[in-house]
């Protein structure tokens, strides 16, 4: 069983329905099939069974129907699962739809094109922040490709600078706790706090060494009727993003104005 870059984010509390009344479980127990992929390249029927808690048997007619839909695919030399190409071309249309990507990705161009830094669009979901889109640093290097698509809020600037102009964010990574990453991770709720009040008062935030060691970001969040619905961030190498944090934060802060214009926001 191999393990693939995390482009999950593993802290994440598990969704629960808001009424089990109307949910089929089913569905979700095959949704649950395929979540058991986020972190886990490949998986055998006894792994998805042991994880879900369902008999062999069970899992083995989850995967199948999976496979018929083309959700899922088996390898046919080793008989391990692994997901399907449907799947990737409904997240591939999903990702082209979102409306909100689609009118910030001219914005971000320009903000990648005028620092070659590895810029980011994150979004709120839960605790968490998932990134629509990342346009990678220019010299060709690539220091995230898919890893950290989903990341919890307190570990990045994006979190950071979405929380603070959006309760319901703040309020979400409270509730889920503040799990350590790396050596800078905020670590409490009342460094939580003591960050995000710094964030409200400055209109940025910057996150270093909390997300992966020797690396920072700097974020300023998009805002719609004054709240956070996205983020715009540059991240890379300590070194490179500290001292050039009051040249990017301008620009930054252009870029989001621009995006909140173009949402009539």
């Amino acid at each position: 069983m191999s393990t693939v870059e995390h482009a999950w984010c593993t802290t994440t509390p598990k969704r629960h329905p808001a009424d089990d009344a109307y949910i089929l479980k089913s569905v979700g127990s095959a949704l649950d099939v395929l979540e058991c992929f986020a972190v886990d390249n490949e998986l055998g029927v006894s792994d998805i069974a042991r994880r879900l808690g369902v008999a062999k048997s069970t899992a083995h007619r989850l995967l199948s129907t999976l496979v018929s839909r083309g959700f899922v695919e088996q390898d046919p030399h080793s008989g391990l699962y692994r997901l399907g190409l449907h799947l990737f071309e409904l997240g591939q249309l999903a990702h082209a739809r979102n409306e909100l990507r689609h009118v910030a990705m001219p914005v971000l161009r320009h903000v990648h094109a005028s620092t070659g830094l590895t810029t980011n669009f994150g979004v709120p979901d839960g605790p968490d922040v998932v990134f629509l889109e990342r346009l990678e640093n220019r010299d060709g290097v690539r220091i995230l490709g898919h890893f950290g698509r989903r990341l919890p809020a307190h570990t990045t600037s994006s979190g950071k600078a979405i929380a603070a102009f959006n309760p319901t964010a703040y309020a979400a990574r409270v509730a889920a706790g503040f799990p350590p990453r790396v050596t800078g991770t905020v670590r409490t709720a009342v460094d939580w706090e003591r960050h995000i009040e710094h964030v409200k008062k400055v209109g940025y935030a910057v996150a270093t060494n909390e997300s992966f060691e020797g690396s920072s970001s700097v974020a300023v969040p998009v805002l719609s009727r004054r709240i956070a619905i996205a983020s715009v961030s540059v991240f890379g190498p300590t070194g490179v993003i500290e001292p050039e944090i009051d040249r990017l934060v301008p620009l930054l802060t252009a870029a989001s104005r621009q995006i909140s214009k173009r949402l009539g926001a």
